[in-house]
């Protein structure tokens, strides 16, 4: 059956279908109307060795912040329903990625309790109409949805391409590791749930 996920949205704002694979092999089909989304969502895919497939239709003549947020929300949802139990599953992870200039580390929960530390201080810029300031946004859409503890931090870097670039490609490792499967069926808490 696999660990993957199917989601659709649509409202007023925008309308997307969202295909997620935990365990795939970092093959995207992606679409966001905006080439900086794409090129992130597939750096986040590849590097965590995840199947994304994505067709997004929004309002960008507004700007891209109710596309970038609600792909945020799909994909915290499909993160969350591909989990499933998460039985025998590593649960935390960290990983620390360079970037040029730029180094990022990104640690995370998957024990069910939503909360985003966003320490990473991006310089304004505009990327083919994504601005550096909706990162942050991103993040916690896809948290409330997928239920993840993540702290976001950047070490070094003043370029905003390779800062953003860095946490996408670092949180895609970082949840890699988290979701493996460890050859066990136990829920990794005391609490005997998750």
């Amino acid at each position: 059956m696999g660990r993957k996920a199917k989601i659709i949205r649509e409202t007023k704002e925008t309308r997307i279908e969202l295909e997620f694979a935990l365990e795939g092999s970092g093959k995207t089909d992606i679409d966001t109307q905006n080439g900086f989304l794409n090129h992130l969502l597939c750096s986040f895919a590849k590097h965590g060795k995840f199947d994304i497939k994505i067709k997004a239709k929004g309002d960008i003549e507004t700007g891209t912040h109710h596309l970038v947020e609600d792909i945020g929300i799909c994909l915290g949802k499909a993160i969350n329903e591909s989990l499933g139990d998460k039985k025998g599953i590593e649960r935390f992870a960290f990983f620390i990625l360079p970037m040029d200039e730029a180094s990022v580390t990104v640690a995370l929960d998957l024990g069910g309790r939503a909360f985003l530390n966003f320490d990473a201080d991006i310089p304004y810029a505009v990327m083919e109409g994504f601005e550096s300031t909706i990162v942050r946004d991103f993040f916690e859409a896809l948290v409330s949805n997928s239920f993840i503890n993540l702290h976001i931090k950047k070490n070094s870097g003043i370029n905003p391409h390779h800062i953003i670039e860095a946490i996408f490609k670092a949180f895609g490792k970082t949840l890699f590791i988290a979701s493996r499967k460890t050859g066990n069926d136990d829920i990794p808490s005391t609490k005997g749930m998750l």
